[in-house]
This record gives C-alpha cells, structure tokens and sequence, in this order.
C-alpha cells in the first residue's frame, strides 16, 4: 500500500498509484477528501495538459499547491487524468 502523508497525517492511500516522470499519481479515490482544498494556481505540460492544483490541509496548517492532477488530459497522459501527485514536502511511502 503506498501512502502521502503530511505533518505526520496519513492523505491518501493507495495499491493502484502510477509512476509518472518520477512521480507516483495516486487515484483520485485515494485522497480522504477533508485534507485538501481547490487552489487557484494551474500549470501546463507540454505532453500531460494543464495542471490544477490543491491546498493541503492539515489540522489548521496548509500547504499551499502541494498536491496536482490534470483534469483535462491529453491523449499521452489519459492514463493519469485525475490522479493525484504531490511535492512540497509531502512524503509518499511505499
């Protein structure tokens, strides 16, 4: 099972992640949904699409941006669309 955890706080959980450039994206079904919250910030990937990001959220503290997914794949990184990657000190475990 691979985890992301935050302030020591388990925020998603998973045995179906996919690897992607390095980072593992985590089913959208994965996230317990009370950690995190809708950013304002996007970004775009040349070959994925444009990315929306969330804020999370963790007794009172927030990381802002920590979390992406790309609603609106294109067809190279469908495979992905709506998953879930983090950074910003987030830590995934295997």
């Amino acid at each position: 099972m691979t985890k992301a955890l935050w302030n020591g706080t388990v925020i998603a959980e998973s045995d179906k992640c996919q690897e992607v450039e390095g980072n593992l994206y985590f089913p959208s079904e994965a996230l317990i949904a009370e950690y995190f919250t809708d950013s304002t910030t996007s970004t775009v990937c040349v070959w994925k699409g444009t990315a929306r990001y969330f804020d999370v959220v963790v007794d009172g503290a927030i990381n802002p941006d920590a979390a992406w997914y790309y609603p609106d794949t294109k067809s190279a990184a469908d495979h992905i669309k709506n998953c879930v990657a983090f950074w910003r000190g987030v830590k995934v475990e295997r």
